[in-house]
């Protein structure tokens, strides 16, 4: 839901500007933009394997993605019509709520078609390209990740302003930054956020005592079993590595979040306010 929000006013960089498709539907990147997208790519490659799930790897194999240039939003369309039925969708790099809620309604993926800078390869604040083919369209090619993204959509269409900002609190620590695996041993990444953020991918998961001591110096994320209602009740930042993940057992319980009743916990919610956060937050 990062793509929602405004960078700060502080924010000296030139901002990111999405590049358009020509009359052919083409887009056209520049050397040092390829350059980037191998980069990242190099880097995830690494790390994802012992990290990702396997259903991201399994969609990723898929997408079968060149390393050495940015891939055409209709390549990545023939390979999620063919396996759930959704597509991309050419979007600016910040979007409503309204229009965000409604591509997901309709299987339409956003997707900021620039890349980020050097200088914001670990992290970045605006959902480039890279955050949405790398870390989101390999789990949207299973079932219930898919369903998921369309039921989210639907909801938020007919929610209020202050539901949909709770609505997000759910999109963030699932789609964004999701970790899946009933066991520590077991446990891995699904959430885009983190797979699309080379520091983020390896810091999630860095929470045993084994490797404590290699980073003793750096802050343990906390792991939190998935609660629906303590979920829509925890804040978080999007300029900051994250604090608390929270996990949910395998991914067909995001069926089983599809079932539920969402609204209704969200209003429960609202009555019951946020939880203190841990640490200073920003509008969320």
């Amino acid at each position: 839901m990062e793509r929602l929000l405004s960078t700060s006013a502080t924010d000296k960089k030139q901002p990111y500007v999405s590049h358009q498709p020509d009359a052919t539907g083409h887009i056209h990147y520049s050397d040092d933009e390829h350059a980037m997208w191998q980069a990242l790519l190099a880097r995830q490659a690494k790390q994802i394997p012992n990290r990702a799930c396997p259903a991201y790897l399994e969609g990723l194999t898929k997408l079968n993605l060149s390393p050495a240039r940015i891939p055409q939003l209709h390549d990545i369309d023939e390979v999620l019509q063919a396996t759930t039925g959704w597509q991309t969708a050419a979007v600016p790099a910040l979007i409503s709520f309204g229009k965000f809620f409604k591509l997901l309604a309709n299987k339409s993926f956003p997707v900021a078609t620039f890349i980020r800078r050097f200088d914001d390869m670990d992290y970045i604040e605006e959902p480039d390209i890279f955050h949405e083919i790398v870390g989101h369209c390999p789990m949207l090619t299973h079932p219930a990740f898919a369903t998921f993204n369309e039921t989210y959509g639907k909801l938020g269409l007919n929610a209020s302003k202050e539901e949909r900002w709770f609505l997000a609190r759910l999109y963030w620590f699932t789609i964004e930054f999701g970790l899946v695996g009933k066991t520590q041993d077991s446990r891995r990444i699904y959430g885009g956020g983190i797979l699309s953020s080379p520091s983020e991918t390896v810091y999630a998961l860095n929470d045993s005592s084994e490797q404590q001591a290699e980073t003793q110096q750096q802050a343990q994320p906390e792991h939190r079993a998935f609660d629906l209602l303590d979920v829509l009740r925890t804040a978080y930042r999007i300029d900051h590595i994250q604090p608390i993940y929270y996990v949910i057992d395998d991914l067909d319980t995001l069926f089983d979040i599809v079932d539920s009743d969402i609204m209704g916990v969200v209003k429960q919610a609202m009555s019951l306010g946020l939880f203190e956060p841990t640490y200073a937050v920003e509008s969320t």
